[in-house]
């Protein structure tokens, strides 16, 4: 195996001994590059016979990461969600296939999650953030002030015309809880079309695969315990579908003695409490995404009831308690593929919780 290190990228390829006699046909290498999109770094994973056409291969993946973040970023005031939020309060307004699409998957998951998955929690979402700075609880007040804009109810879409209104003035949106594991899934999609199916693309807390690498059933896909800094002991084999995992290991702020989740309520405005875990397998990466963050917020027994309502899903979650650790797993989950800790660790992506 030779590494080679290029601007940003790593590129690892993994070299094939040449058979005796005929020639077999040439087995395809390994190739690794990362990028940071979407405020995380996004590790891409392809086999194809040379260095020159995996490159190409990324570039397009990367390219259309990027697109989505400038879709779909709250951080960036162009993007074209901000645009959308800057025209809350007005006239329904047409925006690109890629948001509609987003927008459309984020109401049917606020639907059948009974609120737990909100994309218009933003302004909840950015008190929190500010506590989190300050080390410092949302008044009351201020929480109730932004629950009054929250509420996918009031975000009304026009397939018909493929327009976007937001009915209250001061509705913004966030698309933290799907956009990462949108993005993988479409940068699978990307590498599909261009004849590049055996990969994997993995940002932060969401992977998505394609076909499995020669010779394996799947992907050995790690997850990661509660605590950010221990190894995997669970693993599991996927292939042409997508996972996500959501927690508080990484972001949380504690105040007066109680841990506070980065991930919000959008019912009561209030971060997670529960100390705990969630990861979701499913088709693809939107779904799983947003499934996640509603599985945590709703808790391990209505959370897995929606888990199971929906076709083609499996979740584990994780609690932590007083007397210990705590694992709940949907029936699909039990029929995964089980898969041994890979001798090398390279060839293992964790999901860990963002």
């Amino acid at each position: 195996m030779s590494i080679k290190f290029a601007g940003r990228c790593l590129i690892v390829l993994a070299l094939g001994c040449p058979g005796l006699g005929a020639e077999p046909a040439p087995k395809p290498s390994r190739f690794e590059f990362a990028e940071p999109h979407m405020g995380s770094e996004f590790k891409l994973v392809l086999y194809t016979n040379d260095e020159a056409t995996a490159r190409r291969a990324s570039r397009k993946a990367f390219d259309r990461i990027a697109e989505l973040d400038n879709i779909l970023s709250d951080y960036n005031n162009d993007s074209e969600l901000m645009r959308l939020c800057e025209k809350a309060g007005g006239a329904p307004v047409p925006v690109s296939p890629d948001l509609f699409d987003v927008l459309s998957r984020s109401v049917s998951m606020y639907e059948q999650s009974e609120g737990a998955f909100d994309i218009t929690v933003a302004p909840v979402v950015r008190l929190w953030r500010r506590a989190r700075r300050e080390i410092k609880l949302p008044t009351p007040d201020r929480i109730a002030q932004a629950r009054a804009l929250v509420g996918s109810d009031q975000l009304k879409l026009d397939p018909a015309s493929r327009t976007v209104q937001l009915r209250k003035k001061g509705m913004r949106l966030d698309a933290g809880g799907i956009g990462k594991g949108y993005a993988a899934f479409a940068a699978i999609e990307t590498l599909k079309k261009e004849g590049y199916p055996i990969a994997l693309v993995a940002g932060s807390g969401d992977i998505a695969v394609g076909d499995p690498p020669p010779g394996r059933a799947g992907w050995t896909i790690g997850v990661a315990p509660l605590d950010a800094s221990s190894p995997p002991k669970r693993h599991f084999l996927l292939a042409n579908g997508a996972v996500s995992t959501s927690g508080d290991a990484e972001k949380f702020v504690e105040i007066d003695g109680k841990r506070y989740s980065h991930i919000v309520d959008p019912r009561t405005g209030i971060g997670v409490i529960d100390r705990c875990s969630v990861t979701v397998v499913a088709p693809d990466g939107g779904l799983a995404d947003s499934l996640d963050t509603a599985v945590y917020v709703l808790g391990p027994e209505r959370g897995l009831r929606l888990v199971e309502s929906i076709p083609n899903t499996a979740a584990m979650i994780v609690r932590r308690t007083p007397l210990g650790d705590q694992t709940f797993e949907s029936s699909r989950w039990k029929q995964l593929t089980p898969a041994p800790s890979p001798a090398t660790p390279i060839e293992t992506p964790t999901i860990r919780t963002p």
